[in-house]
């Protein structure tokens, strides 16, 4: 990727990222890494970067035993033995032997060469095709050495007879070298406690001055004070003396060994070599999957071509330093797309985030193009772009006699002789450091070159002429960093769409610049200038609120869905549990009905057979009259039950409906069934019916609040204030037709929360009239969930707005009211808030 100026990274803050990485790396060839790092302008490159990456971040988050890539770099080393003869330190040799492991882990971690086993990770385990394991020359190294680190006295069989005669000479010293010490100290020579110490690598005795002559041996040195000599004695020295020997045989025959093991490892220089740098690569892309994970970094979808549409994006370094303060990063959604809106002309105040919008984009398109995850919502798409330039902060030079607009022309002269399809421009305070007018001028030309030349670009400006031609001109596009002018504070929201206000007076009025200046510059520049920083202030906040007002619809609507569908089910419900009562009486019926046949077939045999015997028949008779009023009780009880739980489920399917809607819509009531009311009294022989039953009966006798009544060949008793005249047959209809469907429902719903509107004018009217018309708004709002209404009323005396008051607080379903923002009209509009 081509860069201009030289010092990109710097200026868009990626020499930290730099930083950040090169502290993650576990060894010197990943910092390596880090140092090499360049940004590509291939698709293909750049995905496959990603992918590595988006693949380790995988690894760290749900891996627990990948391999350790903490090693010490001994490349130069293993260079430096291709001489024949050469070798490497011990030490050396064991990092070798600990990069082996290292990289035969990895292989077998991706299962690289194995057919029969599928990876998860197929980018990284590309990177290892061609990596060599040395298992055998790995296992010969391991085996020379301890677990300290020290080559084993059995490496050879000379260096194992060396250490022997080592340890035995040592024993010997120490017994001689311990007499002489007790004799030393019993004259009074050298003081109680004292212990042999080492010179040169030969022991020897702490004695006073006083006593050095009673000592015999060889002084090899005194103590800072003089007043310690240390003696070797003369008993000890040939001791000692054939101890050096074989410390410089037990150095040949180690040097000798590693020079044998180097021998090995010389043809295969180069393919070690290799596994410190695969080593290397793999702990680079840990480290930029550990600082991805950190900010919950993503891979966005990318496309091959130049394109922007960010949601959601966060500046790391800027994530990373508020976090530490415990404050959090408001993010931008950013689009820049060819033809319309290739070029982003941002407008607003100082200090509203102008310069980090642009710095974010230049960071976060580097970082991307690096094979780095950038902090984005997973549904943002973004591109390549193959030239990032950029023109920012102060670049004035002494040397070069540059001043700070000088030095922005030189930028601008690069960037309209380079800029193509594929340049993304990054420039700050276009046309800033001269005389506004001219420069203003020369900024408006340039912008219509680069324009022409189809580059894309992110410019902030606070030039009126800028924001006029990106209106005017297709692929350019306003965009504005949010302002909160009542509490004077930036918002750090970038609205693309609009131009923004650089609101000067109001921040000149906020710092306390003398009214008097204020005034007097607003009258050189006259009201017109003045209004049209207001129109902007104005449309940016009528944009916020139009923006917020429709979420607030969307998630209305969404909540009316999900209240239907609710309805739906629980409606279907009720439906399928109905069926099951009545499927239940009607099984229970036939059951009767065959029980009583059988019975009555029994009863006319038992007569037969008895031949009609008097006693008999009126005993038969009474066993039957006895029966069928069994019957009827059962009967009756088993109605009563059925009509118990449709009850139950009428009340239950109320109280649901209560909850969700207060009132049914003004449409719906003529709609719904109304009940018929019942006559004050009732006679012997009315056909009647149970109340939620569709049979007819007729009453045989009257009993206090009781009737009895005929049912086809049942008689039961039934409670008077659970019968009600039967209507004829034609007037019937069945409850299919009464009920509206569940649709209809809602979809008179719908229709009716589409035709409100949350606002009503009652000014001009009369106190009475206007509370009527209160009523009726109120309660079309809560019946339809409107969750805040403003009611119109003016100041005035302030009448109208005191009785319209007195009434919300006696409405059940208001929450609370208020004066509207003064922004917004204040006093003479009254805010309801509804539950």
């Amino acid at each position: 990727m081509e860069t201009y100026p030289h010092n990109f990274e710097e200026k868009v803050g990626f020499n930290e990222i730099r930083s950040l990485l090169a502290d993650l790396c576990s060894s010197p060839m990943g910092s390596d890494r880090v140092a090499e790092m360049q940004a590509v302008a291939e698709h293909a490159e750049a995905s496959r970067l990603l992918a590595e990456t988006g693949e380790m971040q995988i690894i760290q988050n749900e891996e627990g035993l990948f391999p350790d890539l903490r090693l010490a770099d001994v490349r130069e080393a293993l260079l430096r033995i291709r001489p024949m003869g050469t070798y490497l330190e011990e030490r050396e040799l064991l990092d070798v032997a600990a990069a082996l492991r290292t990289i035969e882990a990895l292989i077998r971690f991706f299962h690289v060469g194995e057919e029969d086993k599928e990876t998860p990770y197929p980018h990284l385990q590309d990177l290892l095709c061609d990596a060599v394991a040395f298992p055998e020359m790995e296992k010969r190294i391991s085996g020379l050495f301890d677990r300290f680190g020290r080559m084993k006295d059995n490496a050879s069989p000379s260096l194992m007879k060396i250490r022997g005669e080592l340890a035995s000479i040592e024993k010997s010293i120490s017994r001689t070298l311990q007499g002489i010490l007790r004799l030393a100290q019993s004259e009074g020579w050298v003081e109680q406690g004292v212990q042999p110490s080492v010179r040169d690598g030969r022991l020897v005795i702490p004695v006073s001055p006083a006593y050095k002559r009673k000592v015999k041996g060889i002084v090899h040195d005194e103590s800072g004070t003089g007043k310690t000599v240390f003696i070797e004695p003369s008993e000890i020295v040939e001791a000692n003396n054939r101890i050096r020997e074989l410390e410089a045989a037990e150095r040949r025959e180690i040097i000798r060994i590693l020079i044998e093991v180097c021998d090995g490892l010389r043809p295969h220089i180069g393919a070690l070599v290799d596994c410190y740098e695969w080593i290397g690569l793999f702990d680079f892309i840990a480290a930029k999957a550990k600082l991805s994970n950190e900010w919950n970094a993503i891979i966005p979808i990318l496309q091959p071509r130049p394109y922007m549409h960010w949601v959601k994006a966060i500046h790391p370094l800027l994530l990373r330093s508020l976090k530490a303060q415990g404050r959090e990063v408001v993010p931008l959604d950013i689009a820049l797309s060819a033809p319309d809106s290739r070029i982003l002309i941002i407008s607003g105040p100082n200090a509203g985030g102008k310069s980090v919008c642009l710095k974010t984009v230049g960071l976060l398109q580097y970082m991307l193009q690096s094979g780095i995850p950038t902090p984005l919502s997973p549904d943002s798409t973004a591109g390549i772009f193959a030239k990032l330039f950029i023109d920012i902060g102060d670049e004035q030079s002494i040397e070069d006699d540059l001043s700070t607009y000088s030095s922005h022309l030189k930028n601008m002269k690069h960037f309209a002789r380079h800029t193509d399809g594929g340049t993304l421009l990054l420039i700050d305070e276009f046309g800033g450091g001269t005389e506004p007018q001219i420069g203003g001028a020369i900024a408006e030309a340039l912008l219509h070159r680069f324009n022409e030349q189809q580059g894309f670009g992110i410019v902030t400006t606070h030039y009126q002429n800028l924001k006029s031609y990106a209106e005017e001109t297709r692929g350019l596009v306003n965009g504005a960093m949010l302002y909160d002018r009542h509490e004077m504070r930036p918002l750090f929201r970038l609205s693309i769409g609009r131009p923004g206000s650089s609101f000067a007076i109001e921040i000149a009025r906020k710092i306390g610049l003398p009214e008097e200046v204020i005034a007097e510059a607003t009258k050189k520049v006259g009201t017109s200038y003045i209004d049209m920083d207001k129109y902007l202030q104005d449309i940016v906040r009528d944009k916020r609120y139009w923006e917020g007002k429709r979420a607030n619809i969307r998630k209305e609507e969404k909540r009316l869905e999900e209240a239907a569908d609710q309805y739906e089910n629980r409606l279907e419900g009720i439906c399928q549990e109905r069926r099951q009562i009545l499927d239940e009486a009607r099984r229970q019926a036939a059951e009767m009905l065959s029980e009583s046949s059988s019975r009555i077939e029994k009863t006319i045999r038992d007569i037969r057979e008895a031949q009609a015997e008097r006693e008999k028949t009126l005993r038969a008779r009474q066993e039957l009259n006895a029966f069928k009023e069994e019957l009827n009780k059962e009967d009756a009880e088993k109605e009563e039950r059925i009509n118990r739980e449709i009850e139950k489920i009428k009340r239950r399917k109320k109280r649901k409906q209560e909850k969700e809607e207060t009132r049914p819509p003004e449409p719906l009531k003529k709609a719904l069934p109304t009940e018929q009311p019942k006559p004050a009294t009732l006679q012997v022989g009315d056909t009647v019916r149970i109340t939620g039953q569709s049979a007819t009966g007729t009453i045989l006798e009257l009993n206090g609040r009781e009737a009895t009544i005929a049912l086809g060949m049942i008689k039961t008793t039934v409670a008077l204030d659970r019968l009600e005249p039967a209507r004829p047959s034609k007037e019937k209809k069945t409850e299919n037709q009464q009920t509206p469907s569940a649709q209809m429902i809602v979809d008179q719903i719908h229709d009716k929360r589409l035709d409100f509107k949350q606002d009503i004018d009652l000014r001009g009217m009369r106190a009475n009239d206007a509370v009527q018309a209160v009523m009726y708004f109120i309660d079309d709002a809560i019946q339809l969930g409107i969750p805040r209404v403003r009611i119109l009323h003016g100041t005035g005396t302030g009448a109208l707005r005191t009785v319209i008051r007195q009434y919300l607080a006696t409405v059940n379903g208001v929450i609370r009211f208020a004066d509207e923002h003064v922004q917004f009209g204040g006093a003479g509009i009254t805010v309801v808030e509804l539950d």
